[in-house]
């Protein structure tokens, strides 16, 4: 990448992240004098947060090597194999909110695709996200497995609400990057993630996955359009 491309890539992400900001402080009735105040802490903040290469080292550095069997298990959650008779019907009631929704929507198409025709593909691969006492609470996916390029996108839903913003989204993520790595030799883990959804954003920053474009005005619902943002997570040859 040039240098003409680096400056493009960090205006393109600067601009997004404000955007991003923006929306969701206007829903909080943020005035002129909150924004100078949330621009001073976000420059205190960033003095002493690590910087992204950081970030991603910290994260591999936790990951542990060598192949893993299922159910992987982290200190707050599980994640087992996803089995359609057991498990088919409370995904597809958590399909159904607007977390839901995203984790069903085309990145291609803009249209959203069925539980069933998500199982049929056999390039997918789901697991279920479950406390220790086996309570199922989210899903993992890696969608398109592309064995010949080592690549796939990932894709996760903490499906109960109450067990939301607790951090076993980021635990399970950290347990299917793993899992993609050492037992599906993934050297490329991307997703997609909307631009007004800055929790997930910053969990996906937070665990190395770096910006690589955004998709303008990309999908248009309930009369409103969205740009997308796709980010990748490399894995650095040893």
């Amino acid at each position: 990448m040039n240098d003409f491309e680096l400056k493009m890539r960090d205006s393109i992400t600067v601009e997004t992240i404000s955007k991003t900001i923006l929306n969701e402080t206007a829903k909080w009735g943020f005035k002129p004098s909150d924004y100078m105040s949330l621009v001073n802490g976000l420059l205190d903040l960033s003095l002493t947060k690590p910087p992204q290469n950081e970030l991603k080292e910290k994260t591999e550095a936790k990951l542990k090597r060598g192949k893993i069997d299922f159910p992987l298990q982290g200190k707050q959650i599980q994640i087992r194999k996803f089995i359609n008779n057991a498990d088919y019907e409370i995904v597809q009631k958590w399909l159904k909110d607007e977390a839901g929704r995203w984790f069903l929507l085309s990145r291609s198409s803009s249209s959203s695709k069925t539980l069933q025709e998500l199982l049929e593909d056999k390039r997918n691969i789901f697991g279920i996200i479950s406390l220790p006492d086996t309570t199922p609470i989210g899903l993992m996916g890696f969608l398109n497995y592309d064995q010949n390029n080592h690549k796939a996108e990932m894709r996760k839903l903490i499906g109960e609400e109450i067990h939301r913003g607790k951090g076993y989204a980021k635990e399970a993520t950290m347990l299917w990057i793993q899992y993609g790595i050492n037992n599906l030799g993934l050297k490329k883990i991307y997703l997609n993630t909307i631009e007004n959804n800055i929790r997930n954003l910053t969990l996906n920053k937070e665990l190395g996955f770096q910006i690589e474009g955004i998709l303008r005005k990309e999908f248009v619902i309930n009369n409103k359009y969205y740009d997308v943002i796709r980010m990748g997570y490399i894995v650095e040859d040893s």
